[in-house]
């Protein structure tokens, strides 16, 4: 007897440096796998660039070659009914658009995590956006390296007009209306 699979999906956090892709990431955690009992996997930029893609620069190539990895992994676990949270600034609409086909159409929802720059640079709490207005961090996306938002995501959240339950709430209600996980019923 073979056993069902539950249906795996990928959410997909892309923003500037600094939006709060990885606090919502996390946020979202808590609802999904702790509150909902969901096998959740986080694949944040950060983290993959120290592991999967060590050795990997900024160039274009590398950018891309990361996401791709990331898309890879996404896609994988899906298969085996694990909700994937990619946490990576993902500048580039077409590698995006490319792990979106990976993962395959209705099981990806690309969440646009939409801040004005200023309110990045503002917040930059490593100092990132100030070195690389001064040159000092070449390639640095928002600044000297293009960042592509998406036309279409599922959903648009901003961090800096929103709480992260405010969020939190309309990728959950998202992902609920579409089917990827059943209606929270009230305690």
């Amino acid at each position: 007897m073979s056993k069902t699979l539950p249906k795996g999906f990928t959410i997909w956090f892309t923003g500037l440096s600094g939006a709060g892709k990885s606090t919502l990431a996390d946020a979202l955690v808590q609802e999904l796998a702790n509150r909902r009992g969901l096998a959740v996997e986080v694949w944040d930029g950060d983290v993959v660039r120290t592991h999967l893609s060590k050795g990997l620069g900024f160039s274009k190539e590398d950018r891309d070659t990361n996401i791709r990895r990331i898309g890879f992994v996404c896609a994988k676990l899906s298969q085996y009914g694990v909700i994937n949270i990619a946490a990576a600034i993902s500048p580039y609409r077409s590698v995006r658009d490319e792990c979106r086909q990976m993962v395959g159409e209705g099981q990806f929802v690309e969440v646009f995590v939409d801040v004005p720059l200023q309110v990045v640079i503002d917040r930059d709490v490593k100092g990132l956006y100030a070195k690389a207005i001064s040159g000092e961090i070449p390639q640095f996306t928002g600044i000297s390296d293009p960042y592509e938002p998406p036309l279409n995501p599922e959903v648009v959240v901003d961090s800096s007009t929103e709480t992260v339950q405010e969020s939190l709430a309309k990728i959950i209600t998202y992902c609920e209306s579409v089917g990827l996980v059943p209606v929270s019923q009230p305690a």
